[in-house]
C-alpha cells in the first residue's frame, strides 16, 4: 500500500469530495422576494408535493429553492433525514411565480442524483433567508 504525504492526501481527498458534491444553483436568496406560502399535498406513501408561490423571484431557480427548502423541513418534521427530488414545474403569471415540486421523503439516503440532506438544506435555507414549512 502506497502512503501519500499529508498535503497530497488532503488535496486528493478534497478533490474527491468536491467531485461528489452537487452544484448549488442558488447562492443567495433574492433581495426583494416575497414568499407567499407553501401547500403540502401527500400524494402516495412517502411521495409529497410542495406547492409554493412567491413574488420577486429572479428566475426559476429561486422558486425551485423555495420548494426544496419546504421539502427539507417537512422531511425533518416527519423524522426523515433525506428527500429525493422527482420533478418541479414552475409557472409565472405577472409578477407571481408558482412551483409544484414532488419529492420522495425517506429516513435513509435514497438512490438518485438529486438527493437532499434535510438537516444541511434547512440550515442553508435559513442562511439564505428562504422560509421552510
Amino acid at each position: 500500500m502506497r502512503h501519500l504525504p499529508p498535503l497530497a492526501f488532503l488535496a486528493a481527498a478534497s478533490a474527491a469530495v468536491g467531485a461528489c458534491a452537487p452544484e448549488r444553483e442558488v447562492t443567495t436568496g433574492p433581495a426583494k422576494a416575497e414568499y407567499l406560502g407553501i401547500q403540502t399535498v401527500l400524494l402516495d406513501g412517502d411521495m409529497v408535493s410542495f406547492r409554493v408561490a412567491m413574488r420577486g423571484a429572479r428566475n426559476q431557480a429561486d422558486v425551485e429553492a423555495y420548494g426544496r427548502c419546504a421539502a427539507a423541513q417537512y422531511a425533518l418534521i416527519r423524522g426523515a433525514g433525506f428527500a429525493r427530488h422527482v420533478r418541479t414545474n414552475v409557472a409565472r403569471t405577472g409578477d407571481t411565480w408558482r412551483g409544484d415540486g414532488v419529492y420522495l421523503i425517506s429516513a435513509a439516503l435514497p438512490e438518485g442524483l438529486q438527493t437532499i440532506d434535510a438537516e444541511v438544506t434547512v440550515q442553508d435555507c435559513g442562511a439564505l433567508g428562504i422560509p421552510t414549512v
